[in-house]
């Protein structure tokens, strides 16, 4: 079995998360628009809002690319001593960027996730 594929012939979650792609047949219809998932794959037909992702990637990248930033942000100021506005042209787009991108990759990665484990809401029959 090749690392990137599993046993279905589905993309590999590290795969799916990096270029978008349904969890189910390896068509990069995962996402809509740029953080939005689409309704359903425009191969397959899987639909992708069954999914529960939730937000929980938003608060911890946050909180990773905020701490990224300020170091970095805090090695620059005391290497170049730059004027605010500086400041504000580098980290800016840099803090938007790196949010999108791994909040894309992190929500499809989630998705892959629960595709590939059959993750589901709990009921009361789970619970017998």
């Amino acid at each position: 079995m090749k690392p990137e594929q599993s046993i279905e012939g589905q993309p590999s979650i590290a795969k799916a998360a990096l270029f978008g792609l349904c969890p189910q047949c390896g068509s990069k219809t995962l996402f809509a628009g740029l953080g939005q998932f689409a309704d359903t794959c425009a191969n397959c037909h899987l639909d992708f809002s069954s999914y529960n992702v939730g937000d929980g990637p938003a608060a911890l990248l946050t909180m990773g690319i905020g701490t990224l930033i300020i170091i970095l942000a805090l090695v620059v100021d005391s290497v170049f001593r730059p004027p605010f506005w500086v400041h504000v042209l580098i980290w800016v787009p840099i803090t938007a960027a790196l949010t999108v991108i791994t909040l894309r990759m992190a929500k499809a990665a989630l998705l892959s996730a629960e595709h590939r484990n059959r993750a589901h809401e709990a009921g009361k029959s789970d619970l017998l």
